[in-house]
């Protein structure tokens, strides 16, 4: 893949670094970084063999001729005329039940934007988070949280530990309150626009 003067993954460091060391930094100009590079790059992260959308597309598929199909959802990513697809609704066993999971599984191209939207936020948000917190969080796992709770445990005298589980916590939280916490650090309009479409 052809770079431009600097790469996408300079810029979203930059990105990062500014957000580091300005708390208070509200992000304007973000959502040039949605380009062929950074799509591209997101393209090939994707797990092989996975389900496919509504429309059934494959990576394979999308990959025949991957530059064009690229430049085509650019261009309409900058139109502002590109809509998420609705999700297939597919569901599994779920563990430790005899009951079934709901899974939604996006098209192919919802989950390139997805994925490109996500590496932008992540650029910002990582830097706000707290060093313990792991849920869904880039190279953290649930054996990072067990490390963290046992190591609290251990030198902090924790006498109590409560576990809780929000039931359907994605289906039921607030948007426009996401949306406003979003808003603390990003205020491009774009970004903030495909957020809220998905």
């Amino acid at each position: 893949m052809p770079r431009n003067e600097e790469s996408v993954a300079t810029k979203l460091q930059r990105i990062a670094e500014k957000a580091r060391s300005d708390p208070k930094c509200r992000f304007t100009s973000l959502f040039h970084l949605m380009n062929r590079e950074l799509l591209w790059e997101c393209f090939w992260q994707l797990k092989d063999a996975r389900a496919s959308g509504i429309d059934r597309v494959t990576k394979e598929q999308y990959a025949e001729h991957l530059m064009e199909n690229l430049d085509a959802l650019i261009g309409r990513l900058h139109r502002m005329a590109y809509v998420p697809q609705p999700v297939r609704r597919v569901y599994i066993p779920k563990p430790g039940s005899d009951r079934q999971r709901p899974l939604g599984i996006p098209v192919l191209e919802d989950k390139l934007v997805q994925a490109g939207l996500s590496k932008i936020l992540e650029a910002i948000c990582e830097e706000d988070f707290v060093e313990d917190s792991c849920g869904f969080r880039p190279g953290r796992s649930c054996d990072d949280a067990l490390r963290v709770l046992g190591r609290t445990i251990e030198r902090q005298g924790t006498q109590y530990v409560v576990e809780a589980d929000i039931k359907a916590f994605c289906d039921n939280v607030d948007q426009d309150q996401l949306m406003g916490f979003l808003g603390h650090r990003v205020a491009d309009k774009r970004v903030l626009r495909y957020i809220r479409r998905f």
